[in-house]
């Protein structure tokens, strides 16, 4: 069973409940008030007519009385007799059958005749039918000259009452259709984009993660679709990330695999009979370079997997401190090149960053540095204004390449002269610094070389402000 025949019968069964609740009770009540109104009808009428009545019994005026008891009777929607002291009728608003007849015998003819007036219900053996009987006292002069009776049956008051109970019937099913219908629309507008969710998610699960799901409905609906949105726009580029790893590695790793299987065939060769171990021993150096060279392109393709559509964490980070850190690691392998280091600090406020990853987007922006520049040059590390810089003297990079060098596996005119590296360095550190809204670019110096840019988010102003104890000091290291 669908969701909108569930929601329709719901509310329709819940708008019977409601009816029923309302309608027995009206019902009973509205019974009871045409009971006593036509109780309360014949009564005035018997009175009417035994008012006027008294003065009418001579033959002279029958005829007045005569229309007198037929008017009443129509009121009443009953039958009118009128007798006189011995119980004999004079008049009858059926015709003149009963005329003369006596009804003495009548109880209550005879109690209209001892001087009170009488209604009840009773069963008349002549008729063989239940009336509703009411019989009042004709007084004239003071004395009962006679007493006039309204009959009604008592399957016309049931009639009476059924009707309104059909009126009421009908009343209640015209408001339970016309809720069936709103609640026809309600449901349909409530079910309606959960249907077409359920469509986007059966795209989804043939494959096509290219479905967006229509964001309409109530607030819960748009933030469920929302989210499926969301869902799917994650899970297109974890799969894009998982595709061109694969496309990535089996590109790039095949040419250190064929060079590590040429250098071992070259170091089995010259360990034969008669072969040169130390050229066997060169073999297996520049073997043992390539399986480095392998595992570092493996270990940044992982990295690259991980980084895409996932959020890091932040905190407040001191970049003086961090660009310190930097120098500091990479301080031995700058004096190997025969570098040097300059760190530069101003005065602001803290920043927001994964600690680990800014230090590792760092370091590969400084390992680019270093790879680039000559020896005897130096690499500046700068902190201030909510950005770290990293300055270099090198060739510097193409304006016309400095945003197709973060792709993967991409190398400039510069990188491609320069042996070593995978061309993955600058991939990774933009990714990462997308996992807390950070930014990453390269731009040519007017002097020379490269500067390298990492924007930063700045800190709330409740955290405690950075670098200001240094007054901006500028630190050589060689």
């Amino acid at each position: 069973m669908s969701l909108r025949v569930v929601l329709g019968l719901a509310g329709a069964y819940v708008v019977l409940l409601a009816v029923v609740a309302l309608e027995v009770p009206l019902g009973l009540a509205l019974r009871d008030r045409v009971d006593a109104e036509v109780r309360a009808q014949a009564s005035a009428q018997a009175s009417i007519v035994a008012a006027t009545a008294g003065d009418l019994f001579t033959v002279a005026r029958r005829p007045a009385l005569r229309a007198l008891a037929r008017r009443a009777a129509a009121a009443a929607h009953g039958r009118v007799l009128v007798v006189d002291a011995r119980g004999v009728v004079l008049v009858d608003s059926a015709g003149p059958a009963a005329v003369a007849t006596s009804y003495a015998s009548r109880p209550e003819i005879a109690a209209a005749l001892r001087g009170s007036t009488v209604q009840d219900t009773r069963r008349s053996q002549t008729l063989g039918r239940d009336l509703l009987a009411t019989a009042s006292p004709a007084v004239h002069d003071g004395r009962t000259v006679g007493a006039v009776r309204v009959t009604q049956s008592v399957a016309a008051v049931h009639r009476a009452v059924r009707r309104s109970w059909v009126t009421l019937g009908l009343l209640g099913l015209a408001v339970l259709l016309l809720a069936a219908a709103v609640g026809a629309l309600v449901a349909g507008r409530i079910s309606r984009p959960l249907g077409r969710l359920q469509r986007a998610a059966e795209h989804v699960a043939a494959g096509d993660l290219t479905v967006v799901a229509e964001v309409d409905g109530t607030r819960e609906q748009q933030s469920l679709a929302r989210s499926f949105n969301e869902m799917t726009a994650r899970l297109s580029r974890l799969l894009r990330s998982h595709h061109d790893f694969v496309a990535d590695a089996s590109h790039q790793l095949r040419t250190p695999l064929t060079a590590l299987r040429l250098r071992l065939d070259e170091a089995d060769a010259a360990l034969q009979a008669g072969g040169d171990p130390e050229a066997a021993r060169r073999e297996l150096r520049a073997a043992t370079a390539e399986a480095d060279r392998l595992t570092k392109i493996i270990t940044e393709l992982l990295l690259l997997t991980r980084a895409p559509g996932t959020l890091a964490l932040r905190e407040p980070v001191d970049p003086v401190a961090v660009v310190r850190a930097a120098a500091a690691r990479w301080e031995p392998a700058a004096a190997a090149r025969g570098m040097s280091f300059a760190v530069r600090a101003e005065p602001g406020p803290a920043v927001l960053a994964a600690p680990a990853d800014l230090d590792r987007v760092l370091d590969a922006l400084v390992e680019n540095a270093l790879a680039y520049a000559p020896p005897g040059t130096t690499v500046t590390l700068g902190a201030g204004a909510g950005a770290i810089h990293v300055e270099d003297e090198g060739p510097g990079v193409d304006p016309d390449e400095a945003e197709a060098v973060f792709g993967r596996f991409h190398r400039g005119r510069a990188g491609r002269a320069t042996p070593g590296g995978s061309g993955l360095g600058l991939a990774i550190a933009r990714e990462l610094a997308a996992r807390w809204d950070a930014t990453v670019a390269l731009a040519p110096r007017r002097r020379g070389g490269t500067r390298a840019t990492i924007t930063l988010v700045a800190a709330g102003p409740g955290d405690a402000p950075w670098g200001a104890a240094d007054g901006g000091a500028v630190e050589a290291r060689s």
